[in-house]
């Protein structure tokens, strides 16, 4: 085990012991079960039609959930490093996503196999704890952003996304910010030109 995926691993646990405490042993299961991921900027981690059996540590890059409607690209959000990402929903039916998951950089991350962690439920309750817990915190920021698109405006969404994400402008294409708070590139420069 090399001493960069070593450190990587510490990162995930730090990041699991956020939402909750875990044993050593159950420390031990959990980094059994997980590899690591290297991609190439812009390639898909999953691509739509995957069903999803990995949840994924993002050590280093950006993820992109994107889907497409009448033929155009939608973002539906963004994960950065420090964070869990993976198809939540296909994830629990076992069914074929429709939406990918794509890296806008080149990537370092941690691969969580599903199945093989939920077959630690049993034996370390803690462990269902804490992904109940972590899933929890998954859906209630999806529906902040379903709620963000029903009752904000657009500068409203951008200034969110500024005070979240500072650095994003640098590092995720316009397009993809513009299509993400639910705007045209056009409206977005012009939110920017006020600023």
């Amino acid at each position: 085990m090399s001493k960069a995926y070593c450190i990587s691993l510490k990162e995930l646990i730090a990041y699991f012991e956020t939402f909750q405490p875990l044993s050593q042993e159950a420390i031990e299961a959990i980094t059994a079960i997980c590899k690591p991921v290297n991609i190439s900027k812009n390639k898909d981690l999953q691509p739509i039609g995957h069903t999803c059996k990995t949840i994924y540590f993002i050590k280093k890059g950006i993820a992109r959930i994107y889907y497409f409607k009448d033929e155009m690209d939608i973002t539906e959000s963004f994960a950065f490093e420090g964070a869990i990402v993976a198809r939540i929903e296909s994830l629990f039916t076992n069914k074929p996503s429709r939406k990918a998951i794509q890296m806008l950089e080149d990537s370092e991350l941690i691969a969580i196999d599903a199945i093989q962690l939920f077959k630690l439920y049993d034996t370390f309750p803690m462990i269902e704890r804490l992904f109940r817990k972590i899933f929890e915190a998954a859906y209630v920021e999806s529906v902040n952003r379903v709620e963000s698109i029903q009752f904000h405006l657009a500068d409203e969404r951008y200034n969110t996304l500024m005070k979240e994400s500072p650095n994003i402008l640098q590092r995720v294409p316009l397009k993809y910010i513009a299509s993400y708070l639910g705007i045209t590139q056009v409206s977005l420069s012009r939110i920017r030109g006020l600023k």
